[in-house]
């Protein structure tokens, strides 16, 4: 498993535009569309990586916990799908609907997107606030496979609960690990 950190895109960053495709609905979805009433976070994953596999859960019980709070959540996959066919929008449906997805899952051909955000990671984490600048980008939490630290989102947490209620949020904040994107050549 590679072990690719995010880049930590600067905090105050506004969040970029984008228009994509959900594979889970069909729709194709912008970013105004989808922004919370409180803030958004956006979240870089994949079908295939084992970084993302590990967090599913916990990222679905935290879409959960903040969406009646006004937090919207999007996952984007931007990995490279004729090399990496794991990733393919017809099987991200398919794992939007095994894992529960409460939030659409675009798809980022053109990998633009992820370039804007500055990802490097799958996961990696942003979270901006109503005025769609960056409060958060890092990790969930601690956990990694393999590693026995149970999933909590924690370190997300913190920053949505400071978020919501209007709180300062910690500055100090631990970058994402996990598999790179699998770019286009």
């Amino acid at each position: 498993m590679a072990r690719t950190p995010s880049n930590m895109l600067p905090l105050g960053t506004q969040a970029p535009a984008f228009s994509l495709p959900d594979m889970v609905s069909g729709e194709t979805l912008s970013l105004d569309q989808i922004q919370g009433k409180e803030g958004t976070v956006v979240m870089f994953i994949c079908n295939h990586c084992p970084f993302v596999k590990h967090v599913f859960a916990g990222i679905v019980d935290l879409a959960n916990d903040y969406l009646d709070k006004g937090v919207f959540f999007v996952a984007i996959s931007s990995n490279d799908v004729e090399n990496y066919p794991d990733d393919a929008p017809d099987l991200m449906t398919k794992v939007a609907a095994e894992q529960n997805f409460p939030f659409p899952y675009l798809y980022d051909k053109t990998q633009e997107v992820a370039r804007a955000y500055d990802a490097a990671c799958t996961p990696d984490f942003y979270i901006f606030d109503k005025n769609k600048s960056l409060v958060y980008r890092g990790q969930l939490d601690d956990s990694r496979p393999e590693n026995g630290i149970p999933v909590t989102g924690n370190d997300m947490r913190s920053a949505l609960e400071a978020m919501c209620d209007g709180k300062e949020i910690s500055v100090t904040q631990k970058p994402s690990i996990g598999c790179n994107i699998k770019w286009k050549s």
